[in-house]
């Protein structure tokens, strides 16, 4: 932990938390409400599978049919509120250097890629096998994931309704900002998908950064 200010952070303010997310691995922590999490895409082109509960109450956790429907948009960007099942906010994007971020392509699977790219993959490693693993320190466990945020995915939606999973529209050092809107805990699996564009087929690690906006 630092008391300093740090210019990486797309909202500034004083630094409680700043790791890097290995290449293909997970990463968890409780952001309190206030704070916000700066999400840095170091390399370009790598999506950063995200879940996020209620850090006292972990039944109430991030809805994407809550959120999608509250802004109508199956897109997240700048003001995009993050919602539970309630429709209660969980967290806010309050900066957002890349413009769109998926919603509804959900995680990779040892099941998914085998039936997606053939039975030679099931041994690949996978966003879910990530939320697992990353989950039991918290005492989450199968039953408790749900529908996932893709950061900087890139997942369109065609006239006849069938989803892409196309190259990304980040970039080298693109950053999201995220504010807690109440104690949270956030749930990632920096995406080790090799079979499609959504990483660019080469996963790099990303910058995980919390701020505490210093009280004007």
């Amino acid at each position: 932990m630092t008391a300093t200010l740090d210019t990486a952070a797309l909202v500034p303010g004083t630094v409680v938390l700043d790791e890097s997310v290995a290449l293909r691995g997970p990463w968890s922590a409780i952001v309190a409400a206030g704070d916000v999490l700066t999400i840095i895409d170091l390399h370009g082109n790598q999506a950063v599978d995200t879940l996020i509960y209620d850090a006292h109450d972990t039944a109430s956790r991030y809805s994407a049919p809550a959120t999608v429907a509250g802004q109508g948009n199956l897109f997240l960007t700048t003001g995009s509120v993050l919602r539970d099942a309630d429709g209660e906010p969980l967290m806010t994007l309050v900066g957002d250097e890349v413009g769109n971020h998926d919603t509804v392509g959900g995680a990779c699977s040892q099941e998914s890629n085998t039936l997606r790219y053939g039975h030679h993959t099931k041994h690949q490693h996978a966003c879910v096998e990530n939320f697992l693993i990353e989950g039991a320190k918290w005492g989450l466990g199968k039953r408790d994931l749900v529908s996932n945020i893709n950061f900087f995915m890139n997942v369109p939606v065609e006239a006849d309704g069938t989803l892409g999973i196309v190259d990304g529209l980040s970039a080298p050092g693109k950053r999201l900002a995220i504010r807690a809107d109440r104690d949270v805990l956030v749930l990632v699996s920096n995406c080790p998908q090799i079979n499609n564009p959504c990483n660019g087929f080469d996963p790099t690690p990303v910058r995980m950064i919390v701020t505490r906006p210093q009280e004007v």
